[in-house]
């Protein structure tokens, strides 16, 4: 078998159409079909049912294709090494970051590779947790840093937990609660509250504290992906942020009644059996300095 046979096979589980896997790989319908017919006569058994008009990956198909996928990278990530030193590059790296680690650390790392690595590459996206999980699947990001509570166990998937952060319920100086020394949960309902989409566990954890009406469908009235924007929200209005306190020390942390007590447990992820993006330890080093709690 070649890198090509495989290629073909990825291309086609992906598609399901001979016709338009051969468009996209520049190939005629026949040619293929006999690519993957090889392939299927040199493993010994079928790849695909062919239903219909669908081709659907057999039980031997699936397990072939997690192989070839871990092969067609390594071969993709021996051959842009290779590139990479001959045009003097140091490589590229691609990370999805949640709302949380994202408020923290994305211009330390831009300022780390701006400064050590000015001919790297970087990309980092932001987004959902299930956009960003998807895009790592599909191999258009090499990692993912995030509250890892927010992530669906899955076996493809390896989860690193590296820091563990504490959440508060904050506003600005001027707020008409920011001088009370305790404030009971129900005088922030009083006003808006604004958070990012929360996890399964934090919603719990709050009608744990709180009751029923911390719920975050009850709870929050200002919800958005970009913790940024809600800041900004939070330091001109009479809004209530609920995030990471190290997100915004310049917001006056609330004393909360009963206390919250609640941590974010961030961590890196990647594809399980994939090879690690040269740029992981350094950035593994960053969160350690940068995601801390203050004492």
């Amino acid at each position: 078998m070649t890198l090509v046979q495989l290629k073909h096979l990825i291309e086609l589980a992906n598609s399901g159409s001979f016709s338009q896997s051969a468009l996209k790989l520049h190939l005629t319908q026949p040619a293929l079909s006999r690519s993957i017919k090889a392939l299927e006569d040199e493993l010994g058994q079928a790849l695909f049912d062919r239903i219909g008009r669908k081709n659907e990956l057999t039980p031997f198909g699936q397990h072939i294709v997690r192989r070839a996928r871990v092969l067609v990278d390594e071969a993709n990530e021996l051959r842009m090494t290779s590139l990479q030193l001959q045009k003097g590059e140091i490589g590229q790296f691609r990370v999805g970051m949640g709302s949380g680690p994202g408020a923290m650390l994305v211009t330390p790392l831009l300022m780390l590779m701006a400064k050590e690595h000015p001919q790297a590459h970087i990309d980092i996206s932001r987004g959902s947790t299930a956009l960003l999980v998807q895009a790592l699947r599909d191999r258009q990001l090499d990692a993912l840093i995030l509250d890892i509570r927010s992530l669906q166990p899955a076996t493809d998937l390896k989860v690193q937990a590296l820091q563990e952060m504490k959440g508060t319920f904050m506003c600005r100086k001027q707020h008409p609660l920011a001088k009370k020394r305790s404030v009971p949960f129900e005088m922030l309902l009083d006003y808006p509250i604004a958070s990012t989409p929360l996890s399964d566990e934090v919603a719990r954890i709050l009608m744990e504290r709180f009751g029923p009406r911390a719920h975050p469908d009850n709870m929050v009235n200002l919800r958005c992906e970009e913790i940024s924007s809600l800041l900004d929200v939070v330091r001109h209005s009479d809004a209530i942020v609920l995030a990471i306190r190290e997100s915004a020390p310049d917001l006056v942390e609330l004393p909360v009644t009963p206390a919250l007590n609640a941590q974010a447990r961030f961590g890196l992820v990647t594809i399980e059996g994939r090879s690690e993006a040269p740029f992981l330890p350094k950035v593994r080093a960053l969160m350690d300095r940068v995601m801390r709690d203050r004492a």
